[in-house]
This record gives structure tokens, C-alpha cells and sequence, in this order.
């Protein structure tokens, strides 16, 4: 019941309320990344959604467009400023996503949406992340979030779909406030995971073949 008819409608009640409340750090935000950063002040990625749609997924830009003598954009080590990095810190370049919530791509908890290249390394249990939209934060996020393998983030991701209650979803986004702004844990990080998926499939396949 929760999950079929009443978390679209929190989703879109919850997002409404960060953005009214938090309209002034929005422009706050805003103007320093155009100060900063330059323009765009919005980061857009294409991510896949509910049952692999993709959407553009907004971000605050954390980084520059420097780009070397042929053009070619520098490393994200060099283009990454203080003040990008501080804006990790704080989860604050996330904060656009809740638009991406009002427009029905996200969800406030759910799996998280991950790189559309992804896609054709998934084993038919992982391919159902995408039976829900995807999330702000979620079960993974609170288990430990980018140091965990992607084994262990699916395996959340797939315990989170056994059980979508309106409890659930409460303790999920209690949790990731506790450790995102009192134990600062999981903050500022960048990157997926430690390994992009591909690379780990493709070894895991290349190891099933030497086998057989």
C-alpha cells in the first residue's frame, strides 16, 4: 500500500519543503558556483530510473572546464577546487536532486542511481534495482556507502526492495543524517566505488572462461 500509492506522494511533499525551506542556500549555493566555478552552475549526468529509464540527474558543479592546449579536459584531481571539495563535504552539491524528486526520476530512499554504462553488467537479480525509482539515499548508503563492494551494494539494494514501508524509509533517512552531519561519515567522497564495475565483471568473466 505504502510503496504502490503513498511514498510518490511524500516523495513530492518532502521535496517541496527542502526546496521552500532551503530556498536560500539554494541561491546561496548558486551564486558561489557561478562566482567560482563559472556556468553551468548545474552539473547534468544521464543516469538510468525506474526500469532503466534515463534521466538527467542535477548536481551543483563541484568542478572547472580547465582543459589542456588541445582542449581536452584536465584530470578531475586538478579541475577539483576547495571549494568543490567542500561542497562534497557537505552533501550540498546534491541538493538540486530534489528536483529530480518533483519531476518523478528519484525517490528520496531508494537504490542509487549509478552510471547508464553499467547496465549490461548487471546479473538478472541486480537488473531489479530498477523496479523502484531510484533513491537520494538508501540502505546501501547507511552500510557503508562507496567503501563497501559492489557485491554488498547490490545485496542492500536488494534487501531494500523486500521490505518498502513507510518504518523503513524513515529509519533510512534518519540514519543518513546521523552519519552524513554528526559522524561525517561517507562525505566528500567522489567516484562509484573503489573498482568501476565494469572492469570487476569483466574480470570476474575473463576468470570464467581461463576456468572452463
Amino acid at each position: 500500500m505504502y510503496r504502490k500509492f503513498f511514498k510518490r506522494l511524500i516523495d513530492i511533499i518532502c521535496a517541496l519543503l527542502a526546496v521552500l525551506v532551503f530556498s536560500p542556500l539554494y541561491i546561496l549555493v548558486a551564486l558561489l558556483v557561478r562566482i567560482k566555478l563559472g556556468s553551468p552552475i548545474l552539473f547534468k549526468q544521464e543516469r538510468p530510473g525506474l526500469n532503466e529509464k534515463i534521466f538527467k540527474l542535477y548536481k551543483f558543479r563541484t568542478m572547472t572546464d580547465s582543459r589542456d592546449e588541445s582542449g581536452n579536459l584536465l584530470s578531475d584531481e586538478i579541475r577539483m577546487t576547495s571549494f568543490g571539495r567542500l561542497l562534497r563535504a557537505t552533501s550540498l552539491d546534491e541538493l538540486p536532486e530534489a528536483f529530480n524528486i518533483l519531476k518523478g526520476d528519484m525517490s528520496v530512499v531508494g537504490p542509487r542511481p549509478l552510471l547508464p554504462e553499467y547496465l549490461p553488467y548487471y546479473n538478472e537479480m541486480e537488473k531489479h534495482r530498477h523496479d523502484v525509482r531510484p533513491g537520494l539515499t538508501g540502505l546501501a548508503q547507511i552500510n557503508g556507502r562507496i567503501e563497501i563492494s559492489w557485491e554488498e551494494r547490490f545485496y542492500y539494494d536488494l534487501e531494500y526492495l523486500k521490505g518498502i514501508t513507510f518504518i523503513s524509509d524513515c529509519k533510512i533517512i534518519v540514519l543518513t543524517c546521523w552519519k552524513a552531519f554528526v559522524k561525517h561519515e561517507g562525505v566528500g567522497q567522489t567516484g562509484e566505488a573503489p573498482e568501476s564495475l565494469h572492469i570487476i565483471r569483466q574480470e570476474q568473466s575473463q576468470k570464467i572462461e581461463y576456468k572452463a
